[in-house]
């Protein structure tokens, strides 16, 4: 039952069950609940207004009476926010100097310098290699039989392709997956101390990798993306060295947790629906097949997002919703319950491959949509096609078993997907 909110009473307060391993499993039907119930509703928990519905969604994020952050405009004391924590000093600086987390004019002036590197076609210029990493990746795992496809299929392409383009040297490669992780972990709520400990240990050592190799580039530019940012120039302003190394780590961050995510549970819903993975092992031989898995890519984002939780920040005093938000208060947008939404889409329950519009939240609207969205979603057709021709007979070895997942709703995943093939 939702009762009055003392901290907003003109909303109901409902407690997210971010703790229940039921709700992790499905999110689904207690959002389908909320949608009709509490549109908007306060999390004591959280502390933060919570939205539900697409339309409501989609207008606060192009609403720039909110933003990422409020403290360019505000010192933590007038926003009645607590001292920052020294423990996690390197954690929030990255925060501070990336696109994501800034507002105008500092996000203007770094996406218009990063967007000069980080471009769309140095992105479909990368096809040939992604299929080429597929196609090796794919060799054993028939012979194989049996593996689990999160560690053994999703995870390795992303961190390979991001760090070919950004340069960074194979034998590093290896620590990137694990900072990642790290470092997410941070961003879900009452992240523990030792959460926070490994979060800042890892921004501190990828930064130093970082600043080793732009040091390199800058006396040695090479055809990578670390060179393109050294070089980015626009009325001769440039990146920082501390921009440069923030936006790569938020690069690797942003664009590998969507892609691993998102491509794991996509295939655990088209093995769950026969029909639909036969639909497109029957359409991947052919040459013309990237447009629908283009297409099919997108549907999976919207029916399991992995991101499923996102926030922003009241910039100036706000009514949401009969909410009297201040400066500093924080809403919650539940893009997984956005992307289900019956208004906006037609039997949203339901994964239909060529789904069109398909107008799905997973990346954002608005000034902070994501910059990596064109990679993620190149990565995620091309893994599907790859995957289909390669292992056509793929299933599930426990269809019946619930899925595992990592404990984190924020950024939620699978910890493993356990496949069988021939």
């Amino acid at each position: 039952m939702n009762t009055p909110s003392p901290g907003h009473p003109g909303l109901p307060q409902v407690t997210l069950p971010l703790g229940d391993p039921a709700f992790l499993q499905d999110p689904y039907p207690r959002l389908a609940e909320l949608r009709e119930a509490a549109p908007a509703f306060y999390d004591p928990a959280l502390d933060r207004v919570v939205l539900t519905r697409h339309a409501d969604i989609s207008a606060l994020l192009r609403d720039r009476r909110f933003g990422r952050s409020a403290l360019h405009r505000y010192s933590r004391d007038e926003l009645g926010w607590p001292p920052a924590d020294p423990r996690q000093a390197n954690f929030d600086a990255f925060n501070s100097n990336h696109l994501l987390d800034s507002e105008p004019p500092k996000h203007t002036r770094l996406r218009s310098l990063v967007q000069l590197a980080f471009t769309p076609r140095r992105v479909e210029q990368l096809q040939e290699r992604i299929e080429a990493i597929l196609e090796a990746q794919l060799r054993g795992l028939r012979a194989e039989g049996r593996f689990d496809l999160v560690s053994r299929y999703a995870e390795p392409l992303p961190v390979t392709v991001i760090a070919e383009l950004l340069g960074v040297p194979p034998e590093a490669r290896h620590q990137l997956r694990p900072w990642s992780a790290a470092i997410v972990r941070l961003y879900e709520p009452a992240a523990t101390a030792q959460a926070q400990a490994e979060a800042e240990q890892a921004v501190v050592d990828f930064s130093a990798l970082l600043r080793e190799l732009a040091g390199q580039r800058r006396a040695q530019p090479r055809d990578d993306l670390i060179t393109a940012l050294v070089q980015a120039e626009q009325g001769g302003d440039r990146l920082s060295e501390q921009e440069l190394i923030d936006t790569c780590i938020l690069l690797l961050n942003a664009g590998h947790e969507a892609s691993v995510n998102g491509l794991s549970a996509g295939v655990l819903a088209l093995l769950r629906r026969p029909h639909l993975w036969q639909t497109l092992v029957d359409a991947a031989p052919a040459g013309d097949s990237l447009p629908l898995f283009r297409s099919a890519a997108e549907e999976l984002l919207r029916f399991d997002t992995p991101l499923p939780l996102f926030e922003r920040i009241a910039l100036e005093h706000v009514d949401l919703h009969g909410a009297a938000l201040r400066p500093g208060d924080r809403v919650a947008l539940l893009y997984a319950s956005g992307n289900r939404d019956p208004r906006r889409f037609e039997q949203p329950d339901e994964v239909q491959l060529t789904r069109d519009p398909n107008p799905h939240l997973t990346f954002g609207l608005g000034i902070h949509y994501c910059l990596g969205a064109p990679l993620a979603r190149l990565e995620l057709a091309l893994s599907l096609r790859a995957l289909c021709r390669a292992l056509p007979d793929l299933r599930l070895v426990a269809p019946d078993e619930p899925a595992d997942y990592t404990g984190g709703f924020v950024i939620r995943g699978l910890a493993r997907l356990d496949v069988q093939a021939g």
